[in-house]
């Protein structure tokens, strides 16, 4: 198979996330490079991403299916730009729900929050529990910068703390949840606090990150590595520094973590334990989860039946959450 095959087939396989392979050098890098051009081709210069039901085949994960008198609430804007919004998936007869706030993944330059692989199995399985599910877009790259991305997670957090008694939730009881990418930016918010608190965010119960390789964002780019991280994180170690929750922890994260990562995958999980490591030995709660599943499998089969999701379910209990 010609390499700019493979690197395609790769992409598809692993559902555009960018961070399931191991590092290293040379053509194929330089295939996976022109691959990211593509992913950002598929973005318009308007600024507008495509629908969702042109991504399914990059993220399939099932049909979306509401619970019984659900709602949603689509496209609440929390900025200005059309990528500045969120999607609140709200049960029937919601008191004083917790809510569940999902961060999609995308190598930081693609993805939707509506895309069934994000939502379908934890709406299925967090809606019927009395759970809201809030789903976040934010600008991707190259209109911004990981950084810029945190500061829209941020926002959009903010905006779902304000938002949660209308849609009859409880803005003490947050989950904040992001996979890739996303569990990149989420556990970018949960090391350093003060992003978060610049928009006006208050502590929320708990992280679940889900299957991020740029923990430590030093390391990955000190390695060698595929050339679409140069292209999200630059060569520049102040922004590799700035953009790596491992060396924005400088205190223990304001709330418990719990750090999924993927056995089948090189580093993914060597990363996570040095963040938990550094994180409990400053006095944080966090703990990390090895699954047997792909980097792909840890977002969509999250909320279908059986040990993965139960295990996320622990922590989540572990918090005071039904």
């Amino acid at each position: 198979m010609p390499a700019h095959r493979f690197a395609a087939a790769v992409l598809l396989a692993l559902g555009l996330a960018g961070l399931a392979w191991p590092a290293r050098a040379g053509a194929l890098s330089d295939s996976v490079a022109a691959q990211a051009a593509e992913m950002r081709s598929l973005i318009d210069a308007s600024g507008a991403r495509r629908r969702p039901s042109d991504l399914d085949d990059d993220d399939p994960g099932g049909t979306l299916v509401l619970p019984a008198g659900a709602r949603i609430e689509r496209d609440i804007a929390y900025g200005s730009t059309a990528e500045q919004r969120l999607d609140a998936y709200i049960p029937a007869g919601a008191t004083q729900a917790p809510l569940l706030v999902m961060v999609h993944g995308g190598a930081w330059m693609i993805g939707d929050k509506a895309n069934p692989g994000v939502v379908a199995n934890k709406v299925g399985r967090w809606l019927p529990r009395g759970y809201i599910l809030v789903s976040v877009n934010y600008r991707l790259v190259p209109r911004a910068t990981p950084l810029e991305q945190a500061d829209d997670v941020a926002r959009a957090l903010a905006l779902v703390q304000q938002r949660a008694a209308s849609w009859g939730g409880d803005a003490k009881k947050l989950v904040l949840m992001g996979h890739s990418a996303g569990a990149h930016l989420v556990s970018l918010l949960a090391a350093d606090p003060a992003i978060g608190q610049a928009r006006g965010v208050a502590r929320w119960l708990g992280t679940v990150s889900l299957d991020s390789a740029a923990m430590d964002v030093v390391a990955t780019m000190q390695a060698p590595h595929y050339g679409f991280f140069d292209t999200v994180f630059k060569n520049d170690r102040a922004v590799w520094t700035q953009s790596s929750p491992l060396h924005r922890l400088s205190s223990a994260p304001q709330a418990p973590m719990l750090l999924v990562c993927s056995s089948k995958r090189d580093n993914a999980c060597a990363q996570n334990r040095a963040f938990s490591a550094k994180a409990n030995g400053l006095g944080g709660r966090t703990t990390v989860l090895p699954v047997a599943l792909s980097h792909r499998e840890i977002n969509q089969d999250l909320g279908q039946p059986g040990e993965y999701s139960d295990a996320v379910d622990a922590f989540v209990k572990t918090l005071g959450l039904p």
